[in-house]
This record gives C-alpha cells, sequence and structure tokens, in this order.
C-alpha cells in the first residue's frame, strides 16, 4: 500500500485539469457552439463563410485541415460545405468570407472549390452544421484540386493529432 499526501493528489489533479483545458478549440465570434448559425453566413444570406478562430494547436502540428459538414442533409449522407487544408499551424482565424493564404481549397458536395452556404430545404428541420478542425503531423503534398473530403480523410488517415469541433445550428426561415 501506497501512502499519498493530500498534496500530492490535488497538484495531480491540478495537473490533469490543465492539460484538459489544453486540448485544440474551434470557435467563432458569430455564434457560440451548438447556437444559431446567423442567417448571413447562409443562402438566404450573403453566402459567406463565417469567422472561425482556432486554439491550442498542439505541438508539433505541421497543418491544418477543416471540413464543414451537414449530417442532417436529406441526402444518404452527410452534405459537404467546405473542405479547407494545408493550412499553414501558425494561422489562428479565418476572417468572414476569407480562405487563410496559401491553403488548399477541395471540392465541396455542390462539385465547387469553395466555401458553400448552409441551405436546409424548407420543412427540413433544424440542421446541425459541423465545422470539423484537424491538427496534423505533416502537410498533404500532392492533393488534387479535386481532393473531396473522403480523399482528404484517407490522406490524413495516421496523421491526426488532435481534433476539435463547432456545430452551428440552422433551419430555413420559411420554417419558423
Amino acid at each position: 500500500m501506497v501512502k499519498v499526501s493530500g498534496e500530492l493528489i490535488l497538484l495531480a489533479l491540478l495537473y490533469e485539469n490543465a492539460i484538459l483545458t489544453l486540448k485544440m478549440k474551434i470557435t467563432s465570434t458569430a455564434f457560440e457552439n451548438n447556437g444559431n448559425l446567423p442567417k448571413k453566413y447562409t443562402c438566404e444570406g450573403e453566402g459567406s463563410n463565417p469567422p472561425l478562430a482556432f486554439l491550442d494547436v498542439p505541438r508539433g502540428t505541421k497543418s491544418l485541415a477543416l471540413i464543414i459538414e451537414d449530417p442532417d442533409a436529406v441526402s444518404k449522407k452527410p452534405w459537404i460545405h467546405w473542405v479547407l487544408f494545408n493550412i499553414s499551424p501558425n494561422v489562428r482565424f479565418i476572417k468572414e468570407g476569407s480562405e487563410p493564404s496559401n491553403s488548399q481549397e477541395g471540392v465541396n458536395d455542390s462539385g465547387e472549390n469553395a466555401y458553400g452556404p448552409a441551405c436546409p430545404p424548407v420543412g427540413s428541420g433544424v440542421h446541425h452544421y459541423e465545422f470539423r478542425l484537424f491538427a496534423l503531423d505533416e502537410k498533404l503534398e500532392d492533393m488534387p484540386d479535386f481532393t473531396d473530403k473522403d480523399m482528404l480523410v484517407e490522406a490524413m488517415h495516421g496523421h491526426v493529432l488532435e481534433q476539435a469541433n463547432l456545430i452551428g445550428l440552422y433551419q430555413n426561415s420559411k420554417d419558423q
């Protein structure tokens, strides 16, 4: 039996909590996690991407990747709104309506190398838009312009250091 002092246990708990708070995060000044995505960032508004911030990117990250998808899409699989990769690990913000310089945009499910705004069909209820940020241990070399989500996920396999998620909700305004 090992005897441990209360101070040592408290120190261990503080250390454990400090590590837990250093997990990578993705946030937005436009909406909170599980909050409503403003109309401005949808097909009913300007259709530009919302501002995003990346916090506590882990050491050893060589590039970041971002996938935005709608798992509530009426299709059999999630609808892909944005595929963005080879984002510099030094990038901490994506401004509204922009993409980081020297990053690469893949193809969304509208067939475009761009951000595709949230656009749930009338009568389909509230959709959950998942913003998934990945810290990778390498830059993804020689990825073609037609890279889609499946190709990106395959290329990232075995290279993900950490993942962070942000969810925005949106319902077609004609349903409200």
